[in-house]
């Protein structure tokens, strides 16, 4: 993606509603420092600010703001693919190969469900004492003002 071309397209949106930058940062939520710097060309446009844009003015296509493919604003007579089904006809949809997992009962002998378990057998070990008991020879106490203490 260009960003000088990203940046035109960017500001033909705030001519089109009639926008300052601070109040088409204020509408999308994002902070005015992002489109500040956007348009400065210091920062190149996240994938949320972005969707944040389309999903707030409907005009916009997102092919057309990122690389400039169709038209500004969108042609109102192209419907848009995820409204051309309806909630019930989408439930209808089944696949070729769609299988219900759970309508079907499946019978294992002993020998399958028992065949991965591992055998473990309780081990314990005897604890022994250290025969040569380390003394303790210094602690050092440090402070967070820098000073320590020594015991012997």
């Amino acid at each position: 993606m260009q960003s000088e071309e990203f940046i035109k397209r960017l500001e033909k949106v705030f001519d089109y509603y009639g926008m300052s930058a601070s109040s088409f940062a204020d509408k999308i939520q994002v902070q005015r420092s992002s489109i500040s710097h956007l348009l400065s060309g210091r920062n190149k446009p996240s994938l949320d600010f972005i969707l944040k844009i389309v999903e707030h003015f409907s005009e916009v296509d997102i092919m057309w703001l990122l690389k400039g493919y169709g038209d500004f604003p969108k042609n109102n007579n192209e419907k848009d693919v995820t409204t051309t089904l309806s909630s019930p006809e989408i439930n209808n949809i089944k696949t070729p190969l769609q299988q219900d997992l759970f309508t079907t009962e499946h019978e294992f002998s002993k020998n399958e469900l028992f065949k991965n378990t591992i055998e473990t057998k309780p081990t314990m070990s005897k604890i022994e004492k250290n025969e040569k008991e380390n003394e303790i020879e210094q602690i050092v106490v440090f402070y967070k003002d820098g000073s320590f203490k020594l015991y012997k």
